[in-house]
Formats: structure tokens, sequence, C-alpha cells
């Protein structure tokens, strides 16, 4: 047994608000089983037991491997682990669990709240087979105004939130951002342009001419008026929409009764879009305020999880979700670790209605309270407006888990028709797609995408900068692609037990891409990885008529109607669209390249630099040294790299 204070098990990931919070008092213990087997696992459990504090923490069950197979939290880490060795008492998941256990890695934290939020960062990071999975491949959009500029900008925001400002969200989707932020423009004028961009107007681009943007960018609004709408869009989009309304049609009125009919006609547009807005909404919010709605439907052993997201008053979407592993759980602890795990990257809302009472209701709200800034109330309304809602929430939840298990097992019966077309065992459970993408040659790179029987698995794309295949050598590159996605995936999972090989492998391309697979896989000692070529037919697939070439030379052909067809027409559509997407990204950064890029040690702001200075890159390589020393911010030890690399001695 090891024993390590102060610092992070290995892989363990930082609180991503503050890095100290777990640290105080941490241990960790690691302990080392035999074969995974029933009695193995309870002895292994039974071994670190024995040193457990009766102290809250996290504990992960590690396979042979080291893989996590499950991760929890515990207010008494000693009292919780040692149920695993009760295992008459365990359900059968649960005993197969512990048969696998062949180590455990214990953290403890200061309180029950931190070990919850530790616990739904190690799922998510870790995502094992024995834990709730929320499985949501983007995180959600958010409106930024920044504040960072005297003209802010209002934008989409995705991501960690670094930039100063406000953030307006969760959005459901990036549609209803993209129309709420359309619409926004319209209503307070305010720019959407990079700081770059602002800089070099000279002159009204053409979101002015369409009345959705102040031009402040060439003094066509001064800086007090748009702070003046500034202030409006942030009472908007913080709830005080009827104010705002109010005084802009107030403002109309004062236009009209003094003839100025042309602004008059201006806050009439402006107050449209206000309308517009408002009555987007699909469900009635109005003196809610802030609030997260939840819904739970269950059928046939699947989940469905109904949220809305009420910001202001406003409804700002909602999406259904439909968490894995639920097996053998009851359905408040599936929305309990939903929960836990949708608020570990979204900041949570102030009230949180649920349609159901939660055991752990109040250590979740105690978890959360950091993330919302102040107390969280997660309650179940029993009458009135938020009643309403809640149901209206069910209703959507039933509806979508309908629509779910329609889609599941229409994707089931064509992964059946799929087997059989294509002559393999079993229907398959991993389908990977490739494809190659360049012109003539330049930027060339190879794509894959992964579909599951939940569709497709975004995470889990890849791509390959091509290195040794020579220009516009399709078969090459096609080679190049299998030989390093499969030479690595023979390394990490040998044993082909992690999940990473494929139960089918579809080429976007005719008989000799597939050759050039077929040959690679042969040469590296793979024969049992079904593929097949998905071709256009002989009119370039204008009729559907796609070939699909088997490494044996035969082909054969789907009726244009068949769903089955159609299917496969959207597997290769899809990794056609992620390989064209990813080669435009690498043109698009070769094409804004700069020469003073290859300029070891001189970072953005130098170059931006002198490039002002200057004028061009091929100014500064002709510069002398006493030239480099006058441009602004270039100190001397910078002219002096910069000249150095464009005039080395010899």
């Amino acid at each position: 047994m090891a024993r390590k204070t102060a610092v992070p098990p290995d892989g363990a990931p930082p609180d991503r608000d503050s890095p100290e919070r777990f640290n105080e008092d941490r241990a960790t213990y690691t302990m080392k089983g035999s074969q995974p087997d029933l009695e193995a696992g309870v002895a292994a459990i039974r071994e670190v037991l024995a040193t457990l504090p009766p102290r809250p923490g996290v504990y992960r069950m590690q396979d042979a491997r080291g893989d996590v197979l499950y991760v929890g939290k515990a207010r008494a880490l000693k009292n919780r682990v040692a149920n695993y060795t009760q295992v008459d008492r365990l359900p059968l998941r649960l005993q197969r669990m512990v048969s696998q256990t062949c180590s455990m890695t214990i953290i403890t934290t200061n309180s029950e709240a931190e070990a919850l939020l530790l616990e739904a960062q190690l799922i998510k990071r870790y995502r094992p087979p024995y834990n709730v999975l929320l499985r949501d491949d983007k995180s959600f959009p958010f409106i930024l105004l920044r504040s960072d500029h005297a003209f802010p900008r209002i934008t989409k925001h995705r991501g960690a939130r670094r930039a100063v400002g406000n953030y307006y969200g969760p959005f459901a989707s990036a549609g209803s951002v993209n129309t709420t932020i359309n619409a926004l423009q319209k209503l307070f004028l305010l720019r959407s342009c990079t700081d770059s961009f602002f800089s070099r107007r000279d002159r009204p681009c053409l979101l002015y001419q369409i009345k959705r943007c102040s031009a402040p960018c060439v003094g066509r609004i001064a800086e007090a008026e748009y702070s003046e709408l500034v202030g409006e869009a942030k009472d908007f989009l913080g709830g005080k929409s009827g104010a705002v309304q109010k005084k802009i049609e107030s403002q109309m009125k004062e236009a009209a009764e003094s003839l100025d009919y042309e602004r008059a006609a201006m806050l009439r547009d402006r107050l449209r879009a206000a309308t517009f807005i408002q009555g987007s909404q699909a469900i009635n919010a109005e003196g809610v305020g802030n609030a997260d709605i939840f819904a739970m439907a269950t059928r046939n052993g699947q989940v469905g999880v109904q949220a809305f997201f009420i910001r202001g008053g406003q409804n700002w979407g909602h999406r259904a979700f439909f968490p894995t592993h639920t097996e053998g759980l009851s359905e408040e602890e599936v929305m309990e670790s939903f929960l836990a795990q949708f608020y570990e990257e979204v900041p949570p809302p102030r009230l949180i209605l649920v349609d159901r009472a939660l055991p752990e209701a109040e250590l979740l709200a105690e978890a959360f309270r950091e993330g919302a800034g102040g107390k969280v109330e997660i309650s179940v309304p029993q009458r009135g407006d938020r009643r309403r809602l809640i149901e209206q929430a069910q209703r959507n939840a039933v509806e979508a888990l309908e629509r779910r298990l329609a889609e599941s097992g229409t994707k089931a019966k064509l992964n059946t028709e799929l087997a059989e077309f294509l002559e393999l065992a079993e229907p398959p459970q991993r389908i990977e797609v490739y494809d190659n993408s360049h012109i003539q040659g330049a930027q060339a790179l190879g794509a894959m995408i992964v579909s599951g029987p939940e569709g497709f698995i975004k995470g889990q794309y890849r791509k390959w900068n091509i290195k040794t295949a020579q220009t516009n050598d399709d078969f090459a590159m096609m080679r190049e692609v299998f030989q390093r996605r499969f030479s690595r995936a023979a390394d990490e999972d040998p044993d082909r037990d992690g999940g990473t090989w494929p139960d089918l492998v579809l080429i976007d391309g005719g008989k000799g891409q597939m050759s050039a697979a077929r040959d690679t896989l042969e040469e590296m000692g793979i024969e049992d990885v079904p593929l097949i070529a998905i071709a256009k037919g002989p009119h370039h697939g204008r009729e559907g008529r796609e070939v699909f070439h088997f490494p044996d030379g035969r082909e054969k052909m789907l009726p244009v109607n068949s769903p089955l067809l159609f299917y496969l027409q959207r597997l290769r559509d899809e990794v056609h669209r992620f390989a064209i997407g990813a080669h435009r990204d690498k043109r698009s950064r070769t094409i804004t390249a700069s020469p003073l890029d290859e300029i070891p040690g001189i970072g953005p702001a130098r170059k931006r630099a002198m490039l002002l200075h200057f004028g061009t890159a091929s100014k500064v390589r002709a510069a002398s040294l006493e030239d480099l020393q006058r441009a602004p911010g270039v100190s001397a030890a910078v002219a002096q790299t910069v000249y150095d690399f464009y005039h080395p001695r010899g």
C-alpha cells in the first residue's frame, strides 16, 4: 500500500474555480489485488478498508488495467466502502463491478458537498461503466456582452468563461443563441465585430446599413449614447424587458410628436425586435425569474430528462437528455447524479425546479452554492405557475423519450439489416468511417468519424495531418492514416477490450482505397476488422446508386429507396463534412500565416508591432538593425534576434 499526501492522485483534475479546493488534508490510498474475480475483489477492498478514515471523500474502483470502473462519494468513506464487502446484499450489477475491482484510489475532502463536486468532475473525465453518465458532446452556448472595450461587443460564447464581461445563458442550442443575438442587434444596435476589425474601419459595414449596428467604429454614435444602449441590453437580458420596452415606446412617441419620423421609425423597429424576442418564447415563464426546470420520464429501461432554462423570466430554450448506465438505480438516484454532472460545467441558477423529491436535495443545494453565488433552492412545485411549468416539462420529457425509443428501434433495425447486407457476424456497435481531404496534395489530412448505437460520437472524431504520403496520392494517404490509427490502437488496446476497436470500417472511396486499407492492415497482422468501401455509382451518385466494395473484390448495391442506403450515405456524408471542415481550417491557418512566425522567441504582440511599423514582412527582413531598434515596442534584444535570424553570421 502506498500513501501520498497533499498531491492529487494521478489523473485527478483540479477544480475549475479553485485549484486548492480539495487540497486541504487530502490523502490517496492505492491497493493492488489479484485476478478480477468476486473473492479477489472483496479481498482487495478489505485491504484498503482497514486504513480508511471515517471522513467524507471520493473513491475510485479500478480494474486490472487501471481503468476506472466506478466513482463514488461518501459522507464517511469507511462506512460506505465497507458496504461493498457484503456481497450478498449487493445487486448483481454491483457484484459484477466488485468482481472486476483490483485497485482503489481514495481522496478525502473537507465536506460531503466537496466530495459531490469532485465526484462529478471525475465521472465526466473517466466516464466509468458503472456510473450514470450524462452523454453530451458539446458545451452550452452563452451570450457574452464584453466589457473590456469602450464600445462593448455582443457575441456567442462557448467554453471557459475567461473573457471579461457579462454572460447570459445557458441557451439550449447555438441556433437559439444566434436568433436571439440577431434580434438583440436590431433592438440595441450593438456591434458584434472583433476588436481588430473594429479598429480598421473607416466607413460603416453592412450591419449598419441593415440597421443592426450603430457603427461606433466610425463615430456614428457617441460613447455615452452607446453605453446607454449597453445598459438597456443588460436590463433586458437581466429580466427587465418590460421596463426597456416602455422606455423605447415612450421615446418613439416623443419622436413622432416632434415630427422626427426617421427616429420614430428606427425606434419602432427596435420595439418590434423586443416583441419578437418575447414572442418566440415557447412557454410562459413570467414571474419565475432565473430558474432551471427538470422533469424525468422512464420507459422500457430508458430514461429521459427534459430541461427548460429560464433567465429573466424568459425561456431560453429546452433540451432533452438521455443518461446511460441507469440500470438498477432508482429514478431519484438517476436525477441526483444527472444534476451533479450537469452543473459541473454550467453555472447553476438560484432556483432549480424538479418533478420529484430528492433525498440529497440539501446536499446538492450546498454543493451548488458557490457556483450560483448564493443560496440555491431545489424544490418540487405543488401548485400555481411553477407547477404548470413542471407539468409542461413532464409532457415534453415523455414525448422526447418516445421519439428516442422510436429512433432507437429504427437504428437497431438498420444495424441488423446492415449486418446482413455486409455479411457481418452481428450488428456493429462501433462504426468508423474514413476519408481524405486536400487540394492537389496541399494541406492534406485524413479524417475519421465514429458512430455508435446512439448516433455520432463526436468526442472520438480524429484527424491526421498527412506526413509521408506523396502529393496527390489518395491511396498512399489512406495507407498512412490506417497505419497510424491501428498501430496506436494495437499499442494502447492490444486485447481489444477497451471499446476502441471498430466492429466495422467504412471507407469513402472505391477499389483503390479499399486495396490500400486492406493491404495496410494485412501487413500489420490485422485481418479480422471488417472493411467496406463506399463509392459513387456510374452516374457519380446522382441517382443514389452507390457501389459497396468488399475486400475480396465483390461489389454490391442497394435499391435507391432503401433506408439502409440512406443511413450509409449519411455516415459517408458526415465524414466528408468533417474532413472538408478540417481541411478548410488548416488551409485558413496557412493563408493567414506570416513569415515572422518562423522567428523563434518572438510573440504575437512583437510581430504585430513590427508589421504595423514596417508595413510588410519583407520590409522587416530588409530592415537594418538600427531600424529594427527604432520600431515601437521592440527592445534591443528582440531587434538583435530578428536581425540575426535574417542575417546569419557565416
